[in-house]
Formats: C-alpha cells, sequence, structure tokens
C-alpha cells in the first residue's frame, strides 16, 4: 500500500430526509478520479482507503455512507430511522457527490457490500465509470445471505451454535437476520447491545478459512458494532433493497467498462463463484484468483488490487 496520507479536503453534504453524508478528497486535486466504496453496510471509510491508490495519479474519494462513520444521523442511535437508508438511497448519494465535487466520470474501488454498491452504480449510470477495480466480490442475493446465516454452519458448528443461540428459541429455524433485526430494536439497551455482540461475533469468525486472521479490533467499539449490526440486519432482512440476482442478470450493462475483480480462494463469507458469474456476462472484467486470499485479506491481495489500480492510472 502507498504510505499514510491526509485528505486536503473534506465536508458533509446535505442528501435529504435528514442525512448529511461524509466526505474527503485525497491525492492530486488534478488527477484521476478514484471513489472509495466501502463495505458492510456500515463499516465506514477509515484512512486505510487512502492507501490503495497512488496519491500522485489519482484524486482519491472517500465517503462514509448513510448512518455510519462520520456521517449524520448515526445509526449507533436505535432512534434513528433507517427507512430512509437503502440501496437507491446510497446509489442518489454517490451521484450527488459527483455532481458536487464536479467529477464528469470516475474510476470506483471496494470490497465486500462496497462492491455490489459498485456495480448497482455502474449498472445505473454506466456513462460515468471509467473502470471499476474490486475485490472481495458479493451480489448480497438470498442465496449468498442464506449461505452466510445459515449454511456455513456446516464449516464453524460451534460458532454458528452459539449465533443461533443468540435469539429466541422460537426464531431459531426461521430468517435469524430478520431475528436479529428485530433484537436490535428492543426497547431495552442491554438486549441490543448483547445482540449487537453476538452478530458481530459471528462477523469475525467467517472472514477466511485461512489461518492468522485475528478478531477485529473494531467490534470492540459499542458505537462501532451497534451501527454496524443495525445496517447489516436492516439491508440483509430485505434482500439489500434489489430483485434478487439483479446484479448478476444485469452484468452485460458493464459492457465497455474495464473492471478488475480479485477474489481470494478461501474466502468463505464471499465464495469465488460470484465473481466468476460476473465475469461470464461481462467481457471487460479480468478475475484474479488468489489462492491463499480471504475476504478482503491474506497474501498477495491487497497487493493485486493496488498493482490494478496502478495498471488503471497509466491508462490514456
Amino acid at each position: 500500500m502507498y504510505p499514510p496520507i491526509e485528505p486536503y479536503a473534506h465536508g458533509m453534504l446535505e442528501v435529504g430526509d435528514g442525512n448529511q453524508v461524509y466526505w474527503e478528497t485525497c491525492g492530486n486535486p488534478d488527477g484521476r478520479p478514484a471513489l472509495v466504496v466501502h463495505g458492510g453496510p456500515g463499516s465506514g471509510a477509515t484512512p486505510g482507503w487512502r492507501r490503495l491508490c497512488d496519491p500522485a495519479a489519482y484524486r482519491i474519494v472517500l465517503l462514509d455512507q448513510r448512518g455510519c462513520g462520520r456521517s449524520t444521523p448515526h445509526a449507533s442511535d436505535p432512534a434513528v430511522d433507517l427507512s430512509v437508508n437503502t440501496t437507491a438511497h446510497l446509489l442518489a448519494d454517490i451521484e450527488r457527490l459527483r455532481v458536487h465535487l464536479g467529477i464528469d466520470r470516475w474510476l470506483l474501488t471496494g470490497a465486500s457490500w462496497g462492491s455490489s454498491l459498485a456495480l448497482a452504480y455502474a449498472q445505473r449510470h454506466p456513462d460515468r465509470v471509467t473502470g471499476l477495480v474490486l475485490y472481495s466480490v458479493v451480489a448480497n442475493t438470498r442465496r449468498e445471505i442464506e449461505w452466510i446465516t445459515r449454511d456455513m454452519g456446516r464449516i464453524f458448528p460451534e460458532e454458528w451454535a452459539r449465533f443461533r443461540a443468540g435469539v429466541p428459541e422460537a426464531d431459531r429455524d426461521g430468517d435469524l437476520t430478520a431475528a436479529y433485526a428485530r433484537l436490535l430494536a428492543d426497547p431495552d439497551p442491554q438486549v441490543r447491545d448483547r445482540a449487537a455482540r453476538d452478530w458481530c461475533a459471528w462477523e469475525d469468525v467467517h472472514v477466511s478459512l485461512a489461518g492468522g486472521f485475528k478478531p477485529s479490533p473494531r467490534y470492540a467499539d459499542p458505537v462501532f458494532r451497534m451501527a454496524f449490526a443495525r445496517l447489516v440486519t436492516h439491508y440483509w432482512t430485505n434482500g439489500a433493497f434489489m430483485p434478487d440476482g439483479q446484479v448478476l442478470r444485469d452484468a452485460a450493462k458493464l459492457t465497455g467498462i474495464p473492471g478488475v475483480l480479485v477474489q481470494g480462494r478461501l474466502d468463505v463469507s464471499g465464495p469465488p463463484d460470484i465473481a466468476w458469474q460476473l465475469t461470464q456476462g461481462w467481457p471487460d472484467a479480468r478475475l484474479v484468483i488468489i489462492e491463499t486470499g480471504g475476504h478482503g485479506g491474506g497474501p498477495g491481495m491487497t497487493e493485486t488490487v493496488v498493482r490494478a489500480l496502478d495498471e488503471f492510472a497509466r491508462r490514456p
């Protein structure tokens, strides 16, 4: 990765519904515009994201999506209305930010949920996208959500049993995401906190099949874990607010947009079949499988993403 840098500009953008989203720009003000689309939903755009792009070549734009990071109001507050936090709202926010910053076209890079949101944006606004560099690619289909919340228990049986036991007994054979969403909306703050802890503990389990992965320190922050758990369960309960399989079905809309998809073979959270399926309908995409990579990490993952971004920076 490139050395740490600080933004040369930042601000809060009014996007409607009482929401303000935080944005910042780093690197070269006259460089090739590139938007970072963070994951989660609800992870926020942390400083590490600034380091993927060459700061001499790129005008790097970071955005905290609605309800998380430095955006307001924050989803950690149980009183915050999530009905105005949907995929359609996030796509409109991205487009509003592009106009606000006076950018004509930009490259998008992101991982996990960020890859899905970037793909949806590119399918809706293909004339505004110069390229896509995505990793740990997911499409947020019902099958993927069921895989993470239930089927993956076959790989991590003990941990999944604890995850399942976190919801009332009557809900354990139903939609676990919806059950957790209800607990996270409970009037009792202790019930909400326990649900957030249990949800984030399961998130920590399934990031990779590779050895050496450690619990993420971000979940120790009660504000972060509550916002993260609320937003993920909100989106997954609603099928990411997209028709099931839309991102994969609309892959042909990306024709003409060059893309690089970097996927870990050991990514149990987002198995490589999703990225592969995308390339079957998207002739301009190149899939790179990292044999030792997991979900967003592992030897060779970051290096490959940085090399792909460097390649785009050298294009006319």
